[in-house]
């Protein structure tokens, strides 16, 4: 082969590798503008005081990079007051729905720290989701709200997206007194369309931290350990992105999440501390997309 051949044969590979690149890139999910631009709306619409912690929870790229879309049927864990919920009602659209999925309600005695009166809030949130819904937005999205231990079969297979934010740590720590956990991301597996998706926002300490030290009971998760638990469950890692890295936020052996913003706990009434906290600012956070296999 003389060397002019070779030259033409490695023309042709260079040509045919950028255009495998290109096409790869061409491929690669991307939020329309049209949705892109809906979804920043919605968050733009919010009060200015809710808005406060967008800089670092950045809902409209989140929810983009969990590839949610207008119309879809949506299941949001542990929705709480709402936060969220608000952004996403807006955003799915009166052909959409979201479902809240609260923790089982005897899991709330182990926590340890809620009163009988604050366990029965917790519960009766469950039932209440419809009605917050529909504080949050007037397009008539269908809302649901169930614990993950008791979504009718009729709910089977019908979801799109499942949305894990801030909610994974406190099903860890109670694994091994119940398997909340395993019994959470089972019931994901299940309520999900064939190819729907998890996304999880979950707060993300060192893989050099102990075992006992990462299984939630401080609020942090280790990435490794999320992936393979969710591995298990038959779900497989699609994506993940470093939007909500946080590298100041370093804790200690002992340190809990909740010493940071926004509950600051222990440093209300500590202005040196509650400053020093502040600086830091929110968690690190682990962004992962899980697809249903």
């Amino acid at each position: 082969m003389n060397f002019k051949t070779l030259l033409s044969i490695s023309a042709m590979s260079i040509t045919l590798i950028g255009c495998m690149h290109q096409t790869s890139s061409n491929t690669k999910y991307r939020l329309s503008s049209v949705n892109k631009a809906s979804l920043q709306s919605v968050v733009d619409a919010r009060s200015s005081e809710t808005k406060q912690r967008d800089n670092w929870r950045k809902p409209a790229e989140t929810l983009a990079f969990f590839r949610v879309e207008p119309g879809m049927t949506v299941a949001e864990a542990l929705p709480g007051g709402g936060w969220y919920t608000e952004i996403i009602a807006n955003y799915l659209g009166s052909n959409g729905g979201l479902i809240g999925l609260n923790y089982n309600d005897d899991m709330w005695p182990k926590f340890g720290f809620f009163s009988e009166e604050a366990i029965k809030g917790q519960i009766a949130r469950t039932a209440q989701f419809p009605s917050m819904v529909a504080s949050k937005t007037t397009n008539g999205i269908k809302a649901a709200g169930y614990t993950f231990s008791n979504t009718p079969a009729t709910a089977n297979g019908t979801l799109d997206r499942i949305l894990v934010i801030r909610a994974l740590h406190n099903l860890n720590r109670f694994e091994n007194d119940g398997g909340y956990r395993t019994k959470a991301l089972k019931a994901m597996h299940r309520l999900l369309k064939p190819n729907g998706m998890v996304g999880v926002v979950q707060h993300k300490v060192a893989e050099s931290t102990s075992d006992e030290g990462a299984n939630g009971q401080r609020g942090y998760l280790k990435e490794s350990a999320v992936i393979a638990m969710f591995e298990a469950a038959g779900f497989k890692l699609i994506d993940s992105s470093d939007m909500h890295a946080n590298p100041k936020d370093v804790p200690g052996p002992k340190d809990i999440v909740w010493r940071l913003p926004p509950t600051l706990l222990g440093a209300q009434d500590k202005p040196e501390l509650k400053a020093a906290m502040n600086a830091i600012g929110e968690s690190n956070r682990m962004t992962l997309l899980f697809q249903k296999q």
